[in-house]
């Protein structure tokens, strides 16, 4: 019986059921939220493994990060002869210190085997979980390039993208029994194998994730053309869900997503990320977001985003872009340390509520949590005539938590320049005659840490790295 606008609109149950079923069958198909879906769980629990991908915008300063020299070394008369001016001294806000930091032993740990450069502060606490690699090659001094390379461990042809995702991959592997196995808020996400299973729901802000995550309303304005293409087959009365679920090619897709759509209609999850309402006090206190209003879309409010999606079982895969403005070229030293230290102060709060908080699985987070840290580059270790520094090939990242070794650091920039080193593959050990260390050896490395396949990246991982 073909049903018209007025009695599609007087049944909002099933009007209600199809825009769910829309919305989730968006996000399998175009990897993203184009517009609002139903999305609550039931009998959710935190996957045994979970990963974080924290994406430093800009290409950061390794000197203030996780590739420091000593001023008293690295001196300015000296610059001429090794190319490297830390440039501390340029730092006027108390809160930096004008040496690497050192680490003091945390209880129960090891000495620590690693300095950091003074933006990284006080998550240089958290050594005792950490790998450090330095002088990775980056192979561009393109942002864009850097940028999707290290989001997918291969190298992009032009600038576009080859290959999925990293946290794609990872969800495509394990298939997580989760609400939303992916989610990634201000950072690019890429499917090329998978089922739409895999594809992150992509988010600009919390306030995007919790109106997606809001069940719909009955006869409310659809919210976006996609959406009300998809229900009203472009405008034409839909004249029972048969025709719904198979025009436009889409029935396979828009079935596949009813089960993942009814396996989530019990509980609300868009009062997770409510951090206003009185249940999410505790939220508040701990990132300190009580000054801040809704929607906390700080790094700390992001940070808090990430705690809850793993914590209350939502996701497996978290994608983040944690810091921005350190695409710095003009006599901005304390700028781009201030805009680092955002960053990780805020990583420094999820790290340490992730590790104070049990998981059913035994231990702690963070002991199931894997982080990567990256950007798509460093700067130059000398500062240009502006007062401020260039692109660099030579990079480093930040590797935590479970699947790696801990209190560990490999490979090396030089002491003239700052050129990325070379090691052997196989030990680790700095090498005249080694290789170069890649983003697509990091990556190789963060899929064996959960014991899956990494051949997509055609190297080997890291093996040396893994716990």
């Amino acid at each position: 019986m073909k049903k018209t606008r007025q009695d599609d609109l007087s049944s909002p149950e099933r009007r209600n059921f199809l825009k769910a079923g829309a919305g989730f069958m968006g996000s399998l198909l175009l990897g993203g939220i184009p517009f609002k879906a139903v999305a609550q769980a039931t009998n959710m629990a935190p996957p045994d493994r979970c990963f974080v991908f924290v994406y430093f915008s800009g290409g950061w300063d390794q000197l203030l990060a996780f590739d420091p020299r000593d001023p008293a070394v690295f001196t300015a008369d000296r610059v001429s002869e090794t190319r490297i001016m830390p440039g501390y001294s340029l730092l006027t806000d108390a809160r930096f210190q004008q040496t690497p930091i050192l680490p003091k032993t945390r209880a129960g740990a090891e000495a620590p085997t690693m300095t950091f450069g003074p933006a990284v502060g006080a998550l240089s606490d958290h050594y005792d979980l950490m790998t450090l690699v330095r002088g990775i090659n980056m192979s561009t001094l393109t942002h864009e390039v850097g940028y999707r390379y290290f989001l997918t461990g291969k190298m992009p042809i032009g600038s576009a993208a080859r290959g999925s995702s990293t946290a794609t991959e990872i969800v495509g592997q394990m298939k997580p029994t989760v609400p939303i196995p992916s989610i990634a808020q201000g950072v690019e996400s890429y499917n090329d194998r998978y089922g739409g299973y895999a594809n992150a729901l992509r988010v600009s802000g919390l306030a995007d994730l919790v109106l997606t995550l809001d069940p719909p309303v009955a006869a409310r304005q659809l919210d976006s053309e996609i959406e009300k293409s998809l229900i009203d087959l472009n405008g034409m009365p839909i004249t029972c869900e048969e025709q719904a679920l198979t025009a436009r090619g889409v029935g396979t897709a828009y079935e596949s997503s009813r089960g993942q759509m009814q396996t989530v209609m019990e509980n609300k999850l868009s009062d997770s990320f409510r951090f206003q309402l009185a249940a999410n006090q505790s939220v508040r206190d701990f990132y300190g977001l009580n000054g801040q209003s809704y929607p906390y879309n700080s790094a700390a409010g992001r940070a808090a985003m990430v705690a809850t999606a793993l914590k209350k079982g939502i996701s497996q895969c978290v994608s983040i872009n944690l810091a921005g403005g350190l695409d710095t070229h003009f006599g901005t030293q304390q700028t781009h340390a201030t805009n680092q230290r955002t960053g990780f102060d805020a990583l420094n709060l999820l790290v340490n509520d992730l590790r104070q908080t049990a998981h059913p699985g035994g231990g702690n987070f963070m002991d199931h949590t894997t982080i990567l840290v990256f950007s798509e580059f460093a700067r130059t270790p000398t500062i240009n005539a502006t007062g401020g520094r260039d692109h660099h090939l030579s990079n480093s990242c930040l590797m935590m938590g479970a699947g790696i070794k801990h209190n560990y650091v490999v490979g090396r920039s030089g002491d003239i320049g700052m050129s990325p080193g070379l090691v052997d593959l196989r030990t680790g050990a700095n090498d005249p005659n080694g290789s170069n260390i890649f983003p697509e050896h990091i990556i190789a490395t963060v899929l064996a840490s959960a014991k899956l396949d990494y051949s997509i990246t055609r190297v080997d991982p890291l093996r040396f790295i893994l716990a």
